[in-house]
């Protein structure tokens, strides 16, 4: 897998991802939609238009999945045993169809688990930005990783 295992972090590393997207009308819309968020700020262009952004915006949990989904192959596909927990989620600038969002993680810390021998915890830093550069969602992000071996 092209994840990495607990030894493998380091605290201040970054990674830059890849991968990059452009979000669609679509995709804000089935999203919210199969949320069961019925906010019109989202699907609504007509009362969007009459808002302070004169558009629809974009779902926020969209972004945020997006996010930590750009970080997968690069951190923990296939090494993680599972999120323990997101914090510190912000959204500074708004995003909307057509803007096209990448992202990049920095290792915030790391400790072995007390409970799992097999197992370390690593907290993640993830920044999403748009196709101009603004930083459009952050979140602090614990997840509990594979070790390559048991701690003795």
């Amino acid at each position: 897998m092209a994840g990495l295992y607990y030894e493998e972090f380091e605290i201040g590393q970054v990674f830059e991802h890849a991968y990059s997207r452009t979000v669609t009308e679509q995709d804000n819309i089935s999203f919210s939609l199969m949320t069961l968020n019925p906010q019109p700020l989202h699907i609504d262009a007509d009362f969007s238009s009459r808002t302070e952004w004169g558009k629809p915006l974009f779902n926020s949990l969209y972004t945020l999945g997006i996010m930590i989904g750009m970080s997968v192959s690069d951190t923990t596909l296939g090494t993680t045993i599972g999120n323990l927990g997101m914090s510190d989620v912000r959204f500074p600038k708004p995003v909307f169809q057509g803007d096209t969002l990448h992202s990049r993680t920095r290792v915030l810390g790391k400790r072995e688990s007390q409970s799992r021998p097999t197992a370390g915890l690593v907290e993640f830093e993830h920044e999403c930005l748009n196709q101009r550069g603004e930083v459009v969602a952050v979140c602090r992000r614990m997840a509990m990783m594979h070790r390559r071996q048991a701690a003795a």
